[in-house]
């Protein structure tokens, strides 16, 4: 059997035919020892009332009495038993009977020290025996009408209803729980299918929401595993067509240059120079998105070294303030780590150098940036805050993906690409920590760039 659902109903099924049927035999088992043993034959009340009608009416009233009763036993025949081995209304003894006679005349004793009441009841053998008024002994027997599993357990005329009902409520039972386990991952099965036929819209968590188990955990899973997919599929796209817009504006820009360095009188040495400043642009693009593209990879893509942190930010801090010196404005840095870490030293400083630099950028002029450094138990925090536009709370987490921008007309006025902090975002999930942006107090924009404590030397 290939089908999970066919494998859990009849393993469901199985084993509760068998608990049935074993709580059955075992009864049966019990039951029939029961009768098998002494004990249960030595219980006087049958054999009391035929040994008051043997001593008042003789063996004939005995006769009368036991053809009146012998069905009045349920599920059990009762037999008397005369000296001479036959039954005393001249019945055939059952098997049973038979092997119970068999196995009193192998013990005629009867269990020692048991006191002989007077009368003529005699309760010490085997089987109860009753003596008549000429001294013939008579025993008294008690057995199953049918020895099977339904007789021992006393109900013969119900026990089909037994049956059908064991076996109707362990059908459904079995059917219910191999429904509610195989249900939901058939619908994980279409859905992986569906999946593979590019159907990143394709949920399978649906009525499932009030379940905990495993299945529906699943379940859950998948659907994230979807909604990731789905995220992904359209980040790539926005990604090809950001890239796309991005070269298309230089090679538009080299396309007037070519088209006016061919019309006369024409300025050659200037269109050259335009031409060489937009392939410049087109190399340091296509650079920073090789490098986005090998740290989105699944190898590490850097080898790892240790240097000092300060040291780099305290260069990353000089460059800037020579870049703010042409608008009047300062970089100001408070704190330090005093500590090295083990890491790319060049993509730190990127992605520092990333941040620093798009601070400096939108800040008015006369204006300062304030670089804080600490250093926590819960690794190192540098802060850059500047005191620029912003940017709205909705798109914090959107300025750090590839070539986003809170307002188009920025890459006019700044010439940047749109990919740096995307760049430094990557860099510190490479080393273990992240990037975040929140919006400042008092205006502008607050970064903050986080290595956790397993980054740092020992």
């Amino acid at each position: 059997m290939h089908s999970l659902f066919l494998r859990i109903f009849m393993l469901f099924w199985v084993a509760m035919a068998l608990i049935v049927g074993g709580s059955m035999a075992v009864t049966f088992s019990i039951t029939a020892h029961e009768y098998e043993s002494p004990e249960l034959q030595r219980r006087p009340a049958a054999a009391l009332q035929a040994s008051e009608v043997l001593a008042h009416g003789g063996i004939g009233a005995l006769t009368q009495w036991l053809d009146a009763n012998k069905n009045s036993f349920g599920g059990r025949d009762l037999y008397i038993i005369g000296p001479g081995g036959a039954d005393i209304l001249g019945r055939r003894l059952s098997e049973g009977a038979t092997r119970r006679m068999e196995f009193f005349n192998r013990d005629e004793n009867g269990p020692q020290g048991f006191s002989m009441p007077p009368g003529n009841f005699r309760p010490g053998r085997p089987a109860p025996q009753i003596v008549g008024a000429d001294g013939a002994a008579y025993t008294v027997l008690l057995v199953p009408r049918r020895p099977s599993i339904f007789g021992a357990l006393s109900l013969p005329e119900i026990s089909l209803a037994i049956l059908c009902i064991a076996l109707v409520v362990s059908t459904l039972t079995s059917w219910w729980l191999a429904q509610h386990l195989s249900a939901p991952i058939r619908r994980i099965q279409a859905g992986a299918r569906a999946l593979a036929s590019e159907n990143l819209d394709v949920r399978v968590s649906a009525g499932l929401e009030g379940r905990r188990d495993e299945v529906a955990v699943l379940a859950r899973d998948f659907d994230a595993m979807a909604d990731r997919l789905r995220a992904n599929r359209s980040a790539v796209t926005q990604l090809l067509r950001d890239i796309s817009h991005e070269l298309r504006s230089p090679l538009a820009r080299m396309r007037v240059a070519l088209g006016l360095a061919r019309q006369p009188p024409a300025d050659i040495a200037r269109q050259l120079d335009r031409m060489e400043r937009e392939i410049e642009r087109l190399d340091a693009l296509i650079s920073q998105v090789l490098k986005l593209a090998r740290l989105h990879g699944t190898d590490t893509p850097f080898v790892r070294e240790s240097f000092d942190l300060d040291e780099v930010i305290d260069e990353v801090v000089r460059d800037a303030n020579f870049e703010a010196a042409a608008k009047k404005s300062r970089v100001q840095l408070q704190g330090a780590t005093n500590a090295d870490v083990i890491g790319s030293r060049e993509l730190l400083r990127s992605a520092i150098e990333n941040v620093l630099r798009n601070a400096v950028r939108y800040s008015p002029r006369d204006a300062v940036v304030e670089v804080s450094v600490t250093r926590t138990e819960a690794g190192v925090s540098i802060v850059v805050k500047d005191s620029g536009p912003g940017v709205p709370s909705a798109e914090l987490e959107r300025i750090f993906e590839p070539f986003y921008r809170v307002a188009e007309s920025r890459d006019r006025d700044t010439g940047g690409e749109g990919i740096g902090l995307a760049i430094t975002a990557q860099v510190m999930k490479a080393h273990g920590g992240s990037a975040t942006a929140t919006s400042g107090l008092g205006g502008g924009l607050e970064v903050r760039l986080r290595l956790p404590p397993d980054a740092l030397a020992v």
